[in-house]
């Protein structure tokens, strides 16, 4: 939908605020619009998320819209945090993010505030939604998910297990912009020095790494540290020590000491054996790849068919052929080996730059 005080006018829309730029932007932008807007805060697990608060407290105020805190924290934690944890545990890598778009911001806060009478929920997302074009695939809506304008802000992969129900009820006002332009507008609008720093990826590490806020989880819950184990090459052979399997992730170099001429990556955690294996790049290769709940933001199309798909954030996405398969996952058969695939990450699949659907990688 567009921005414009003929599709917006007097339409009731909650935005929800983190008190990042981008957040407080998209409130200004549908205010200007025409919308009537509240902004709405999640209390999730967030580190300091009192001062989060208040800066989206302060971004409200200068806007002159009201702001709702909904406290979310209990939902989050048992339908993202710890399924994050268990299946780190279990030698997987999960996505929180993917998750947590489906279940708590497009999922729960979604329901919260259309039974509060919104109309639509807006984010900052760089991501497009708008009616299909001709020769689109679309959902039931007509409505069709497109990357960001911005190539290196695009956020369209973390939406790939939306559900196609609600897309008629979301706006994502930055799409059509550059991160660049969102923060002269933020200028221009008075907003520069009100907003918070930008939103990292993991809300709820802060400054910790992954491994040091597993290990914490460990601690926490044993009182012991994390069990080392051995670190073996694919055919076995151990060559050193790991401080815990849950360090580790598919395709990382650093960290392993383990000299050779080339240098070593993981290629698979055995949680069973408490192993890291390791091998050389070759080994990280392939051709073709399992996923399991295949989730279609279209009307699902006929298999098999060819799509091109994004294995990680930040992967280029490459040619495959899709089917199905006997035990109900689907099958990608890529035209060129892929690096690294990691059972737990999400493959989202993708025609030009329409986003059609995204599965759990079980490799």
């Amino acid at each position: 939908m567009s921005l414009s005080q003929d599709t917006l006018y007097q339409k009731r829309v909650a935005v929800a605020m983190s008190g990042g730029v981008d957040s407080s932007v998209t409130a200004a932008l549908l205010r200007r619009a025409g919308a009537e807007v509240e902004g709405v805060f999640m209390r999730l697990a967030q580190p300091e998320v009192d001062q989060h608060q208040q800066r989206a407290e302060a971004v409200a105020a200068h806007l002159g819209i009201e702001l709702t805190v909904v406290d979310l924290g209990e939902d989050f934690r048992d339908k993202v945090l710890q399924p994050f944890i268990r299946a780190y545990f279990a030698g997987l890598t999960p996505n929180p993010c993917v998750f947590c778009n489906r279940l708590i911001k497009f999922g729960l806060l979604l329901e919260t505030m259309l039974a509060r009478d919104a109309d639509f929920l807006a984010t900052g997302h760089y991501v497009r939604l708008a009616p299909a074009r001709p020769g689109d695939a679309a959902s039931d809506d007509g409505l069709v998910l497109r990357r960001g304008q911005d190539p290196g802000k695009d956020q369209s992969y973390f939406l790939c297990r939306l559900q196609p129900a609600s897309l008629k009820r979301i706006l994502f006002p930055l799409g059509e912009k550059r991160k660049s332009q969102v923060y002269e507008l933020a200028a221009a609008l008075g907003l520069s020095g009100r907003h918070g720093a930008e939103s990292q990826d993991v809300c709820f590490l802060g400054e910790q790494s992954v491994a040091d806020f597993l290990a914490g989880q460990i601690q926490e819950k044993s009182g012991a540290a994390a069990a080392e184990g051995p670190i073996v090459t694919v055919d076995g052979r151990e060559l050193g020590r790991h401080r815990g399997v849950h360090r580790y992730t598919v395709g990382q170099r650093r960290g392993l000491g383990i000299p050779d001429a080339t240098p070593y990556y993981v290629v698979a955690l055995d949680v069973a054996g408490n192993r890291v294996v390791v091998g050389k790049p070759e080994d990280l290769l392939h051709l073709v790849i399992r996923v399991a709940d295949l989730n279609w933001l279209i009307t699902p199309p006929p298999l098999p068919a060819r799509f091109a798909v994004q294995l990680r954030h930040r992967h280029r996405p490459a040619p495959a052929l899709v089917e199905p398969a006997p035990d109900g996952t689907v099958t990608l058969t890529f035209d060129q080996p892929q690096r690294a695939p990691a059972p737990g990450q999400y493959a989202a699949l993708y025609r030009d730059d329409q986003l059609l659907a995204g599965g759990e990688i079980l490799v």
